[in-house]
C-alpha cells in the first residue's frame, strides 16, 4: 500500500512514511486525486506520515462496490458460522500486531502507551471475540406461533461506519464486526487525525479473503463523510462523534429514511454518596475521568459531592489530580499525554478560562502548559471547585482533562443534578451501601451506570439517552442494529 509505519518512525517523525493507496472494495487502489492527509504527532508537532486522501469519486466507488457486493449475496449468504470464523481469524491476526497498533495510536493521537497497547489495542482483540461469541448465541432465526411462523434476521444492507479519533479502533470495530457478522457490506471513514491504525486494520482485513466490495476503509475529512452519509445507495449510518455532527447526520438520514446509530457526547456524573471511601473514589476517577487525557465521551467529569463532605472530596481529588504526570506518551511513567491537536488543545484551554470567569476555583491546574513541554499540545489536568451545575463547564462537554466538583444536599438532590443535563451517556455511584447504590443508580437517566467504578463490557449494550445518541453498540443489541427482522409465515400444509 505504499509503505508501512514503524513505532520508531511514528514516534520521532524523523522518517515520515507515505501511503499512496486506498483500500477500496477489497483492493488497494490509487486515489482519484493527488490530495494528501498529513499526520502530525501531538507530542512532537512533526509530520510522521502522509496518506492518500479520498475524493468524491472514491467515496462513490466504495459505495458502488458495497452495493454490488451486497446485491450479489456472496457475503450475506455465507453461513453465519463461516462469517464468525472469518472474524475470529481477524482477531488472531490482530493480536499478533497489538504492540505495533498500540504504538501507532500513541504516535498519531497522543495517548499513553500503557493505554494504547494494554487497553485499546488489546481490548480491540477482546471486542472482536466477544462479538463473535454473541453472534454464536444470537437468534438469527427463531420459530413462533407454534411453528407456523418464523422471524428471520437478515443483513441490513450497505453500512457507512464513521469512528472518531479518540478511541479509533474500538469504535471502528464496534460497527464493522457486527455489521460483517450480520452479512452487511461496509464502507468505513476513519478520522483524518488517526488514519494510520485504520490502514493497518485494512491490511489485516485484506488477508481474510472476503468477497470483493464487502469492506472499504477510506480515511478522510468531513466532506467525504457528508458524501457517504447522503449517498442514496447507503442503507445505514453508524456514527460516533460530537452531538452537533450527530444531529446533522440524523437529519440527513431522516430525510432519506436511512437507519442511523449515533453514539454521541457525554457529561457523566459521578455521584459520591456521603458514606463513600474517598480513597476509592479518587483512585477510580483517576482512570474514569482522565483516561486518554480526558478525551472520552464516557469520562466522569461532573463529581457530585455531599455538601457536608465537600471539602474532603475536593482535597482527595486535588491530591490525585496534582499527582498526575504529564509528558511523553511513550514514557511508561507518564499518566497524561498531549491532546490530539492544537485546535482541540486551544478549545479545552478556553473552557478552563471560562470556568474561572464563571467563578469556579481552579484548585489544581490551569490554562497554561505544563512545565517542561516546549513542544506538543499539552495541557495541565485541572480540578475546579465551587462549581454550580448550571455553569458552562458543568453543562458542556469539554473533552479534556478538566474535572468539576459540584455540591448537593441529599440523595434526591444528587439525582436531580445528575439528570440536569442534556446528556445521558454514563455515570457512577460511589458508596459502601449496595442497597443505597442500587436505589440511586436506578433513578439516574443514563444509558450506562456503574457502582464504585465504570468498566464497560463488550457483551453489554453501550450507548446513551437524550443528546448522547440513538441506539446501542456491543452485545446482542449491537447485532440487532445491523439486521432487519423479516416475519415469515410458513406455507400451509397441502
Amino acid at each position: 500500500m505504499g509503505g508501512t509505519i514503524s513505532a520508531a518512525g511514528a514516534a520521532t517523525g524523523a522518517h515520515p512514511v507515505h501511503h499512496d493507496r486506498l483500500y477500496l472494495g477489497g483492493r488497494w487502489v490509487p486515489p482519484a486525486s493527488d490530495e494528501r492527509i498529513a499526520v502530525v504527532s501531538p507530542s512532537s508537532e512533526e509530520v510522521i506520515a502522509t496518506v492518500a486522501a479520498p475524493a468524491a469519486p472514491d467515496a462513490d466507488a466504495a459505495v458502488a462496490a458495497a452495493r454490488a457486493s451486497f446485491e450479489s449475496g456472496r457475503w450475506r449468504r455465507t453461513p453465519v458460522p463461516e462469517r464468525i470464523a472469518a472474524m475470529r481469524r481477524l482477531a488472531d491476526a490482530y493480536e499478533a500486531r497489538v504492540p505495533q497498533i498500540g504504538d501507532i495510536l500513541t504516535s498519531e493521537m497522543g495517548a499513553v502507551t500503557r493505554w494504547t497497547r494494554m487497553v485499546h489495542a488489546a481490548g480491540s482483540v477482546a471486542l472482536i471475540r466477544a462479538v463473535c461469541d454473541d453472534a454464536e448465541r444470537y437468534p438469527w432465526e427463531e420459530t413462533r406461533l407454534g411453528g407456523a411462523a418464523s422471524v428471520i434476521r437478515e443483513a441490513g444492507g450497505v453500512v457507512v461506519a464513521i469512528p472518531p479519533w479518540n478511541v479509533p479502533q474500538s469504535t471502528l470495530l464496534s460497527k464493522l464486526i457486527p455489521a460483517l457478522l450480520a452479512g452487511c457490506s461496509v464502507v468505513v471513514k476513519p478520522s483524518p487525525e488517526t488514519p494510520l491504525d485504520a490502514l493497518v486494520l485494512a491490511e489485516l482485513i485484506d488477508g481474510l479473503g472476503l468477497p470483493e466490495g464487502v469492506v472499504s476503509i477510506l480515511p478522510g475529512g468531513r466532506d467525504i463523510g457528508e458524501r457517504l452519509v447522503a449517498h442514496r445507495e447507503v442503507d445505514h449510518v453508524a456514527f460516533t462523534g460530537s452531538t452537533a455532527a450527530g444531529r446533522s447526520i440524523a437529519a440527513v438520514c431522516g430525510r432519506d429514511l436511512k437507519r442511523v446509530t449515533l453514539e454521541l457526547g457525554g457529561k457523566s456524573a459521578a455521584i459520591v454518596l456521603d458514606d463513600a471511601d474517598l480513597d476509592v473514589v479518587a483512585a477510580g476517577l483517576r482512570a474514569s475521568a482522565f483516561n486518554i487525557s480526558g478525551q472520552a465521551c464516557i469520562a466522569q467529569t461532573r463529581v457530585l459531592a455531599p455538601r457536608h463532605r465537600y471539602r474532603e472530596v475536593v482535597d482527595a481529588l486535588a491530591g490525585m489530580v496534582g499527582g498526575l504526570r504529564v509528558g511523553d506518551p511513550f514514557d511508561p511513567s507518564t499518566d497524561l499525554g498531549p491532546l490530539v491537536s492544537s485546535v482541540h488543545r486551544d478549545r479545552v484551554r478556553s473552557y478552563v478560562r471560562i470556568g474561572v470567569a464563571e467563578g469556579a476555583r481552579a484548585v489544581v491546574g490551569g490554562a497554561d502548559a505544563p512545565t517542561g513541554t516546549d513542544r506538543g499540545w499539552y495541557l495541565r489536568p485541572t480540578l475546579f471547585a465551587d462549581v454550580d451545575n448550571r455553569m458552562r463547564i458543568a453543562q458542556e462537554e469539554i473533552f479534556g482533562p478538566v474535572l468539576c466538583v459540584i455540591p448537593y444536599d441529599d440523595d434526591a438532590d444528587a439525582v436531580g443534578k445528575a439528570n440536569d443535563s442534556e446528556y445521558g451517556l454514563a455515570g457512577t455511584v460511589w458508596t459502601t451501601d449496595p442497597a443505597r447504590a442500587d436505589a440511586v443508580a436506578r433513578e439516574v437517566r443514563t444509558g450506562m451506570i456503574g457502582v464504585n467504578g465504570f468498566r464497560p463490557h463488550f457483551s453489554m449494550p453501550f450507548g446513551g439517552v437524550k443528546s448522547s445518541g440513538i441506539g446501542r453498540e456491543f452485545g446482542r443489541e449491537g447485532l440487532d442494529t445491523f439486521v432487519e427482522p423479516k416475519a415469515y409465515y410458513h406455507p400451509l400444509p397441502a
